[in-house]
């Protein structure tokens, strides 16, 4: 099942004009009306899904999500997704039930989607800012089933929640921010620790501060990023010394996809005990990818030694499968595919399978033919004179930056290793 983002009745119109899938509207409201999608037969190797069309590989996610589960046990520490990857409640709830403490979000709107699809507590590693998203908010906090955390950097933004949560008697629970010269958000020196400090202690009644948070990717260099993950680590014992978090444990967060390895040894390195909750964030690495997250992939299995132990891997779990729609050229074919439909931003997607309908099984795609351009619904593989390609075959591409694929769907179908539908996910973005 496949459904591009758009209005719902844009959507509905879209499905009507599909009559194979117009059964499937209205099918994903619950996990066991998702699951009854098996029911309908669906193969993608059949050709009953209208291509391009995203996929998820069922046994690929399941492995995944004890890769990083495993990961993170081995240091203690706890795992908070970062759901803006996928915007998928469905894949959220398969992450909490693998043991994840929270879901990590980045604005209102989607801790908005989170907390309506059952999401009990989220991490949103954001400033909240604008009356708009803090009413958002503060229809929320009310629930005493809900635990929700944001971040603060400044005098203003400590000032604008006190006075936007005093006037509605309502408590919000905040994570002090670390920042470096030159990064993102986060508080850059002393001078700035101290006055946020002391806005946070004229606010304490509304404004509680749980713990500290920060955001290593904006650093490249290893030596940087430990040196200010111990800053952080130091400034945590202080903080908890000082008594000035009003949560029990305390929480401690950091890691992105690509550095989560180094920020897990420094947390636990810091033996804070049961004192502080140490909460990782990274996203990218229940569907994985083949570019800067392979990257640093290929750099904490050489590195890390329990990544070593493992004796195993992610696996890429998202593939964007089209047609072959034309071959104009002896070393030219063109891709129904475009960047309507995959990520281009960290790099182009690659070729991974090659199937021709009718065929036994897909085989890989030869290590020669590669994307080298996209436009909006065409993507350029280069192949070579006398290759056994056809219109009306089919290519799955793997994709670098998982992020701004998901984004481009409505619906993506879930596979099994036949290539069965057993399942889909719909997304909020």
């Amino acid at each position: 099942m496949t459904m591009r983002n758009s209005s719902d009745s844009m959507a509905t119109d879209s499905l009507n004009e599909i009559g194979t899938l117009e059964k499937g509207v209205g099918l994903l409201e619950s996990a066991e009306q998702r699951a009854a999608i098996a029911a309908h037969g669906w193969n993608l190797l059949h050709e009953d899904l209208p291509l391009p069309a995203a996929v998820l590989y069922q046994e690929k996610i399941r492995h995944n999500l004890t890769w990083m589960k495993q990961f993170i046990a081995s240091y203690g520490l706890q795992l908070a997704p970062h759901g803006k990857t996928t915007m998928a409640p469905g894949l959220f709830q398969m992450q909490l039930d693998a043991g994840a403490w929270g879901i990590t979000l980045a604005t209102a709107h989607q801790t908005h989607v989170a907390y309506a699809h059952g999401v009990s507590r989220v991490m949103m590693a954001n400033q909240l800012v604008g009356k708009a998203n803090m009413e958002l908010i503060a229809r929320m906090l009310p629930d005493p089933g809900f635990d929700f955390y944001c971040i603060v950097d400044s005098v203003e933004g400590v000032d604008q929640l006190g006075h936007f949560f005093a006037a509605r008697d309502l408590r919000i629970q905040v994570l002090l921010e670390l920042g470096v010269m030159g990064g993102r958000t986060g508080v850059r020196d002393e001078k700035q620790l101290a006055a946020v400090l002391a806005a946070l202690e004229r606010h304490k009644e509304f404004v509680v501060l749980c713990g500290i948070e920060l955001y290593e990717g904006v650093l490249h260099e290893e030596s940087e990023i430990r040196a200010f993950l111990r800053h952080a680590t130091a400034l945590t014992k202080q903080f908890l010394a000082e008594k000035r978090f009003a949560r029990t444990p305390a929480i401690l967060s950091g890691a992105g996809s690509a550095w989560y390895d180094v920020v897990a040894e420094e947390f636990h390195n810091a033996q804070l005990g049961e004192q502080a909750e140490m909460v990782l964030r990274p996203g990218c690495y229940l569907t994985y990818d083949v570019g800067s997250y392979r990257k640093a992939q290929d750099r904490i299995l050489a590195g890390n030694p329990i990544a070593r132990e493992m004796h195993s891997n992610l696996l890429p779990a998202l593939h964007v499968w089209a047609y072959v729609q034309s071959i104009p050229e002896c070393e030219k074919a063109i891709i129904a595919m475009g960047k309507r439909d995959a990520a281009f931003d960290s790099g182009l997607p690659v070729p991974a399978l090659h199937y021709r309908p009718g065929a036994s099984a897909p085989q890989p795609a030869p290590a020669h033919w590669s994307t080298t351009k996209m436009m909006d619904q065409h993507a350029f593989l280069q192949i070579s004179e006398g290759d056994d390609l056809r219109v009306g075959d089919m290519i799955g591409f793997d994709i670098a930056h998982p992020c701004l694929t998901f984004d481009k769907w409505r619906v993506l179908s879930i596979v099994d290793a036949d290539f069965n539908v057993v399942d889909a996910v719909r997304t909020f973005f």
